[in-house]
């Protein structure tokens, strides 16, 4: 279920094929990345990486000099890449029918959008808050937040007490509520 990828070949320019590749592979559909320079939004629709900065170019680029972590996520597992120091690490995640869990919707910001192509710019409150999803059906009402990150929380238990404990999280789907 849970086992680590080779990132030794991943350099800044082979990112986005490395990415590409993987979410091929184990059928991964999103990307959600944390750079120091913003949050960036992605998929991979025939197989290729689109991220908003190709919609929306106010928001950042994809790129390893700047990269914290990024997931590529989908109901069939998540690849994780992180940082570790100066060593580039990554996580995949396979899901495992046998294995206990539990879903959440986390609540993402925007209470209202623009969309271009195939990204939604997210806008939300005075104070200028906004992200570019790759979704185009969000229907959006008056003070209402449509879009929500899907979770899944994996659940073990102590063999001696039987106390449950969620021991891994990953991410599953992105999706508007309608």
């Amino acid at each position: 279920m849970i086992e680590e990828l080779n990132t030794d070949s991943i350099q800044d320019e082979t990112l986005h094929r490395w990415l590409e590749q993987q979410a091929d592979q184990y059928q991964l559909c999103y990307l959600l990345a944390h750079a120091e320079d913003g949050i960036i939004w992605g998929h991979f629709p025939e197989s290729r990486l689109r991220i908003a900065h190709n919609v929306f170019p106010e928001f950042p680029p994809l790129r390893l000099s700047t990269l914290q972590q990024c997931r590529i996520f989908s109901e069939f597992g998540e690849i994780l890449l992180w940082r570790d120091q100066m060593t580039l690490r990554s996580r995949l995640i396979l899901q495992d029918a046998s294995t206990e869990w539990i879903e959440e919707d986390q609540i993402l910001w925007g209470t209202s959008g623009e969309v271009k192509e195939d990204f939604t710019k997210l806008q939300d409150g005075q104070q200028g808050l906004n992200h570019a999803v790759p979704r185009t059906d969000i229907v959006f009402r008056e003070g209402h937040r449509p879009v929500r990150l899907r979770i899944r929380h994996y659940v073990c238990y102590d063999e001696d007490t039987g106390v449950a404990r969620i021991y891994l999280s990953r991410l599953v789907n992105l999706f508007s509520e309608l």
